[in-house]
């Protein structure tokens, strides 16, 4: 939220500097994300008066002024605005200055071979406003030479970031009473008075719907004149950021952003009948303000007449029932709308507002009559007229908040002792009313106060957060014993295993656009879908890490990379038993592009395959302690995956520990990727846990003697795995067979069809003596009636 300082010491009297300000802002919990001078923009510019003007002798719509800047002889300039003239006064962009709007620097130069020494400028160009018709005329005794900034009276801007729990900070008021409780100055009551009627209010106010709309106050003020709003008032709209309309229009906005109370002005001539809160119907419509249509449903709160819809409730009001500067009667809404009424509405329509943000906030529901008063007070004041009695429809739901509190807890939680009369002083400057025995009745406009506890940080965030001593946490003696779990150490050492491997880690987002996470959402009971995602973009919990990881590759090749290998280690988030939530550990690494670039001795660049993703996909696995050995390579590796060249890691039939292949070309299209991609998925989750170790390993004993290796070659069915042969040669014998690898794989030429070859490498490791022939022939029939059980046939 950004406003003036001006604007600010409208409601806080204080000699504190706009250092000094935010220094106290951001330590009581309202942090200041910047300070804007606008005066530093306009440095280098002067007020200035034109001595002569003269007709161009090369250009018929220029002139080459004579302009005095008050000190030196006048300078030339040529000036093509028709409003300059011999003996204005104006602002005058010296040699160097920055113009504000366009960002360019000043020089002197010639301009149709005339010499100019500045330029003489609009409201535009100096960024003060629209008109760029002609250049800015001042009064006649405007102090000639005086810097712009002060002549101008440049206020600083204070940028602050108020928190979701911090309605009351979203008006100016709010944020000065904070500082007024901080001791920086002392605040000014509010000092509207309630302006009578003089007249009953000519139509009927009501609400129709008391859930979403408890209370619905107005009324009419007749007679007025629409037009530009003062300059105090427009300044103090720019500082926030609003550009000015028109004096109803702005006195609205002004409300809202001083004292957090949005409130709506509709022009009477343009309402028929009663005007009233109640339910949309399904499939009514609302042109907005800004210009779209939004359709409406049973669920949302508007704003109506006799004819139909004008107003999407406390969110934005309909064009053909605004303002204009034809406008002489106006009907002023002032309505307490439901705050979580309010936040559905407007993320079912995608639509927000200034209002909006502060009504699923919380307005203050005791400021009705306040803010009434005050938008009346304001309209008659700018732009005349006559106000009717109020109408007040509803009750808005003001019943007080009473929390018992004991100024112990500040100690006992905040870790700072605090007097209780300075707790008591520090809860009444904030509004909180107590008695003597601390019952504390918390002030309408704080609705995040719930308890004791937000008492305690009430006082102790005005105290300051710096004057708390910080103290050591109690500590055992002797050596600090391991804070981190196995679950954070079974990540900390796959970070480092997959970096060391040469790949990078990613950090995506969490959530995903919903048609991104619907592609991987197969057999994972749903998508978590998140009712107030930050953007429409990422509504979607993710049910891989692969989309996020395949959205990193996208970005990088669209930026020239050749070949990426990017891994992010994290959680997915799928719908278990009953739709209860399941976040699953999970390494999910991605290879695109080229796997070794192209060059003299190597040819064409290499391209990364499904062998480089098991590759990965096991040596991860065994960093991570899975039983490598007994691991099953499956198919099923999901509809992501390319059905041919992917497959599955299992221990068992059931138990995926990993999926690896190429991704699917269908899915890289949706991706909008054009190269192809081999994935691995990780299921941290299903690695067995390893059994309870001894504190101390067993001491290692290398073999006394040499291992014997022995080639075998078997003929099987050409769909059998090889590495189903390569585990059951490993376990036909345990103590003697201590490693089987397979080194061939042939088909053709003397291998029957349908057939393939396979020769595996078997190590055998004796024990206390060296094998003799008839113990390496007993080995060697048990590796080939392992083999026979799956079919194998030894070849001759």
């Amino acid at each position: 939220m950004k406003f003036s300082l001006t604007w600010l010491k409208d409601h806080l009297d204080t000699e504190a500097s706009v250092e000094e300000i935010s220094a106290k802002l951001n330590a009581v919990g309202l942090e200041v994300e910047g300070i804007e001078n606008p005066a530093d923009k306009l440095a280098g510019f002067k007020v200035a008066k034109v001595l002569t003007a003269q007709r161009h002798p090369n250009a018929d719509k220029l002139q080459v002024l004579s302009v005095d800047v008050g000190a030196g002889e006048p300078l030339q300039v040529v000036c093509g605005a028709p409003n300059a003239r011999a003996g204005m006064v104006g602002v005058l962009g010296l040699a160097g200055a920055i113009v504000p709007n366009g960002g360019f620097e000043l020089k002197k130069s010639a301009i149709r071979g005339v010499e100019s020494n500045g330029m003489m400028c609009s409201v535009a160009e100096l960024d003060l406003g629209d008109d760029h018709d002609g250049i800015i005329e001042l009064p006649g005794d405007a102090p000639v030479g005086t810097d712009f900034a002060a002549y101008h009276g440049a206020d600083p801007v204070i940028d602050v970031a108020i928190t979701p729990n911090r309605p009351d900070c979203m008006g100016v008021y709010g944020i000065a009473r904070d500082l007024a409780a901080a001791g920086l100055g002392t605040l000014h009551p509010i000092a509207a008075q309630a302006v009578p009627g003089s007249f009953a209010c000519p139509l009927p106010i009501r609400t129709d719907d008391a859930e979403g709309c408890p209370a619905f106050y107005g009324r009419v003020i007749r007679g007025v004149k629409n037009g530009p709003s003062p300059k105090w008032l427009q300044d103090r709209l720019k500082s926030a950021g609003q550009r000015p309309i028109s004096a109803l229009v702005d006195i609205t906005n002004y409300v809202m952003l001083a004292y957090g109370r949005p409130a709506h002005a509709y022009d009477l001539a343009k309402l028929s009948g009663a005007i009233f809160a109640r339910r949309a119907q399904d499939g009514e419509s609302c042109l907005a303000l800004n210009g779209k249509e939004y359709t409406l449903t049973s669920a949302m709160t508007v704003i109506a007449d006799d004819n139909g819809v004008h107003d999407i409730a406390g969110i934005m009001g309909g064009e053909h029932s605004g303002c204009s500067d034809e406008t002489t009667d106006v009907l002023l809404e002032v309505a307490y709308f439901d705050p979580v009424r309010i936040g559905d509405t407007g993320r079912a329509l995608n639509l927000t507002s200034d209002a909006r943000q502060r009504f699923e906030r919380g307005v203050d529901p005791a400021f009705l009559d306040m803010g009434l008063a005050l938008l009346t007070d304001l309209i008659v004041g700018i732009c005349g007229g006559e106000p009717s009695e109020p109408v007040f429809a509803g009750q808005p739901p003001v019943a007080p908040k009473l929390i018992k509190y004991d100024p112990a807890m500040a100690e006992r939680l905040g870790g700072v002792a605090i007097p209780e009369a300075q707790q008591r002083a520090t809860l009444s400057a904030l509004g909180f009313a107590s008695d003597a025995a601390w019952n504390v009745t918390v002030p309408s406009w704080r609705p995040d106060v719930d308890g004791a506890p937000d008492l305690v940080e009430e006082v102790v965030r005005i105290h300051g957060l710096d004057n708390i001593v910080s103290a050591p946490l109690p500590r055992l003696d002797g050596v600090a014993r391991p804070t981190a779990t196995a679950a954070q150490k079974l990540e900390r050492k796959l970070r480092r295993a997959a970096a060391a491997r040469g790949n990078n880690e990613a950090v995506t987002w969490s959530f995903l656009p919903e048609p991104e996470a619907d592609l991987f959402a197969d057999g994972n009971g749903g998508l978590w879908v998140l009712q107030n995602p930050i953007s429409e973009d990422m509504k979607a919990m993710r049910p891989s890490l692969l989309p996020g990881l395949l959205a990193a590759v996208r970005r990088n090749l669209d930026r020239g990379a050749a070949g990426l290998r990017l891994f992010e280690l994290g959680r997915r988030y799928l719908r278990g038993a009953a739709g209860a939530s399941d976040e699953r550990l999970t390494l999910g690494l991605v290879l695109a592009g080229e796997k070794t670039a192209r060059g003299w001795a190597s040819g064409k660049a290499a391209m990364f395959d499904a062998f480089d993703a098991k590759g990965e996909a096991m040596a991860l696995l065994a960093e991570a302690g899975a039983p490598v050995d007994n691991l099953q390579v499956m198919g099923e590796a999901g509809p992501q995956f390319h059905p041919g060249q992917s497959g599955t890691l299992r221990l068992g039939p059931k138990t995926v520990l990993a999926r690896f292949g190429m991704l699917h070309p269908a899915l890289l299209k949706q991706f909008d990727i054009d190269v192809a991609v081999a994935a691995v998925e990780l299921f941290l989750d299903a690695i067995p846990s390893r059994k309870a170790a001894d504190f101390a390993r067993p001491h290692y004993a290398p073999p006394a003697l040499q291992a014997v290796r022995r080639d075998f070659a078997f003929l099987v069915d050409g769909a059998l795995p090889a590495g189903d042969l390569v585990r059951a040669i490993r376990g036909c014998d345990k103590a003697n067979v201590v490693a089987a690898r397979l080194f061939d794989d042939f088909r053709g030429q003397g291998v029957p069809e349908g057939q393939k070859s396979l020769a595996i490498e078997v190590t055998l490791q004796p024990g206390d003596k060296s094998y003799d022939e008839a113990e390496l022939k007993a080995i060697a029939e048990r590796v080939t009636a392992a083999a026979a059980k799956l079919g194998a046939v030894l070849r001759g």
